[in-house]
């Protein structure tokens, strides 16, 4: 093979917003060696930018003729640069409220950064990787640098405490993924691309050998894991409880938006002739997600708990539109997603705010909070309001699409049992709402009895301060101007080759309907 038509096998362009994320990585790594403290000054700013230069380029390769790269080991379909673009953005933001956060806690902020766009590297090859041991190198490097970010305060115990937790139960989730993965390697005839898995185990009539079904177990539980799925939820409420507010921001939006691009990738490309079976273990997840992660946030007293179970709850929402398995379905849970960026980054970015300022995350210290700090006691709101689907927001236009998705796919069940428990966590967003809202003075908590002056001067507020407005503007936005960004979930679907089959089914079951009525009228 000739160096030309090699280069020309690998197509490397389609990994450019990587190359970008990894230069920008390499830049703060080696300019916080050698300019030493000082360059915390620079260093977020150049890894935002880098982010935002990232995001740029995946929207340049928007609509790619020429999508697979690395001999089949990555595919930069339009499916791939949402997720990218999504995991990008999250990091961005991330970035944005951390600055305060790590310095008050007295630790290094570039190897903080660095370590996050190692992860956001990890989840970004995740979400295109097409390839067995592409997968599983994006998903430990995604895993090992979330253990490193949850530890990262050493001083604290809870933080070490929740680091070995993750650690102990990602580490066991990864043998169980590769167990499953090894069992489809196997199964194929020594395969590793995802296309030709598919095709070896339907050439050799292996679609109903017990095999394959304790292999789709297997790496459903590893991908259950990624995304917080009950009954593989259990690391979440402590690694949110004890670890940096920054660092669970990324893991809620970033981690499990990666998990959910392997899964959709993972499902359609390897298991095409499991969809029944791997649909049951999705609707059985997504049941248990839905009413474990609401019900048990209503007792809650944490503010970080609370949200750990509603990002429980939040995975069972988006799974439904992965159980529909239809265009919809698919573009459903990237609208949700593109949203729920925003909401749920906003609602930490107050968290991170009040914290600092109380030093406390309990919700009855958030009592009267109106009264001292409007802008904070808005923002959350906004977000806690747009988590629960409260319209006109951008939450309440997220959940009505996946339902809608959901019921045209005949999910009855999944989606009536989904708006009762919509109903329940209203209850518990709107809680924390009213009591920093309605409580009367003489009702306030002594956090906020002694909070103190809100000062944006201080060094690292602006970037918070700019990180609140950005998300409050967008999560209030979103809603009301959401065609966009339907349509950009819709094209994405619409152009994947991958998932071209569930794209011409949907329209043939779309149109078929149509036809039979206007023959009807005829006769």
């Amino acid at each position: 093979m000739d160096f030309a038509n090699l280069v020309d096998q690998l197509n490397a362009g389609t990994i450019l917003p990587e190359g970008i994320v990894l230069t920008t990585l390499m830049v703060i790594v080696v300019g916080d060696l050698i300019v030493g403290r000082s360059a915390s000054r620079w260093i977020p700013y150049t890894a935002i930018a880098g982010l935002l230069a990232a995001v740029v380029a995946l929207y340049l390769q928007w609509n790619n003729p020429n999508p697979i790269s690395f001999l089949g080991a990555f595919n930069s379909d339009d499916l791939s640069i949402v997720f990218r673009g999504i995991i990008a953005l999250s990091t961005a933001v991330t970035i944005l409220m951390s600055i305060r956060y790590i310095e008050q806690s007295g630790t290094a902020l570039a190897e903080f950064i660095g370590i996050m766009l190692t992860a956001t590297l990890g989840g970004m090859f995740l979400s295109g990787a097409s390839e067995l041991v592409t997968i599983f190198i994006s998903l430990e490097t995604l895993s090992i640098s979330s253990y490193l970010m949850t530890g990262y305060t050493k001083r604290d115990p809870r933080s070490n405490e929740a680091a070995l937790k993750y650690l102990l139960i990602g580490a066991s989730s990864t043998g169980v993924f590769l167990y499953g993965v090894s069992l489809l390697y196997g199964l194929s005839g020594g395969e590793t691309q995802l296309s030709a898995i598919a095709s070896a185990i339907a050439d050799a009539n292996l679609s109903q050998s017990l095999g394959l079904v304790i292999s789709l177990v297997f790496v459903i539980a590893g991908v259950a894991f990624k995304i917080s799925a009950a009954p593989f939820h259990q690391w979440t409420p402590d690694v949110y409880e004890g670890s940096p507010t920054p660092v669970v921001a990324f893991l809620s939006v970033g981690s499990k938006a990666a998990g959910f691009a392997l899964a959709i990738r993972l499902m359609n490309s390897a298991f095409p002739l499991l969809i029944d079976e791997w649909q049951f273990v999705f609707t059985a997840l997504a049941v248990l997600s839905m009413v474990l992660g609401n019900v048990v946030a209503l007792a809650q007293t944490s503010m970080k708990r609370m949200l750990a179970y509603s990002s429980i709850g939040q995975a069972g929402f988006v799974m439904i539109g992965l159980i529909a398995g239809t265009e919809a379905g698919y573009a459903s849970m990237i609208f949700y997603l593109l949203v729920y960026l925003f909401m749920n980054l906003g609602a930490f970015t107050c968290l991170i705010l009040f914290t600092l300022r109380t030093g406390t995350d309990q919700i009855s210290e958030y009592s009267g909070l109106y009264q001292k700090d409007p802008l904070l006691t808005l923002c959350l709101s906004i977000c806690l309001l747009s988590l629960g689907g409260i319209p006109p927001l951008a939450g309440f236009f997220g959940k009505i699409y996946l339902f809608w998705a959901g019921w045209q796919a005949g999910q009855y069940g999944l989606v009536l049992l989904g708006l009762v428990t919509t109903v329940v966590s209203i209850y518990y967003y709107i809680r924390v709402v009213r009591m920093m809202v309605v409580k009367e003075p003489q009702e306030m908590s002594d956090a906020v009895k002694n909070y103190p002056e809100v000062q944006w001067n201080l060094p690292g507020m602006r970037p918070l301060q700019v990180g609140l407005v950005l998300t409050l503007v967008a999560t209030s936005l979103a809603g009301i101007l959401s065609n966009p960004l339907f349509t950009l979930a819709n094209s994405s679907i619409a152009r994947t080759t991958t998932l071209q089959p569930i794209v011409i089914s949907s329209h043939f079951s779309a149109t078929v309907p149509a036809e039979n009525s206007a023959l009807q009228t005829q006769q």
